[in-house]
């Protein structure tokens, strides 16, 4: 685990997968994402993988997808989910409710860490990082709970699918933005679909 100071903030280990299965706290309230808060978590994750360095020449555009974070972040377990679905997972506790934004900036400011075509480069945790720009991982779908009986009271939740981080594996083809896209090239992102998933 990735520890910040003083057990204020701080973030789970590397990627795991999502559950299907439902276990519900009793203990804890959800709080709504709403409309807007998944049109911040979409783009921000597209502005953050269309400016990866070196850049990317297969980097998907990411659209939103109905899953089931808001279930695992009402369980307040303050872990990650058992991995039986199939999609990727970062997870991030607070004691105090940060942005999205602020959030999912967290994960990708791993990079600090990370090189390209080496991976972690002291032995930091990079995981966070390289799920959100894993060029093939192209749906986002997230959710936050509060969670009253917990030391960190905030349990938020970022299901992607296809999941990334795969080992021996590049997050991401490095080469000019959308120099390998199959499909259609939108803002230096491929652009795998024609209409986005709705929530």
């Amino acid at each position: 685990l990735a520890q910040g100071p003083l057990a204020f903030n701080f973030m789970a280990g590397l990627n795991s997968q999502r559950v299907r299965g439902v276990l519900i706290c009793f203990n804890c309230f959800h709080l709504v994402t709403t409309t807007t808060e998944k049109n911040e978590i979409v783009n921000k994750h597209n502005a953050l993988r269309r400016n990866v360095q070196p850049t990317a020449s297969n980097m998907l555009k990411m659209v939103k997808l109905r899953t089931t974070a808001q279930r695992w972040a009402n369980t307040c377990s303050m872990g990650h989910s058992p991995a039986t679905s199939g999609c990727g997972e970062n997870l991030y506790y607070s004691s105090f409710q940060n942005t999205w934004s602020n959030v999912i900036q967290s994960w990708y400011d791993e990079v600090k860490d990370f090189s390209y075509g080496v991976g972690s480069i002291n032995g930091g945790v990079v995981g966070h990082y390289t799920q959100v720009v894993w060029y093939r991982s192209n749906q986002i779908g997230c959710a936050m709970a509060y969670c009253p009986n917990s030391a960190y009271k905030y349990f938020y939740v970022c299901h992607y699918c296809p999941p990334g981080n795969y080992q021996f594996t590049q997050p991401y083809k490095k080469g000019p933005s959308c120099g390998d896209c199959p499909n259609a090239c939108e803002n230096n992102l491929c652009s795998k679909y024609k209409y986005p998933i709705g929530i």
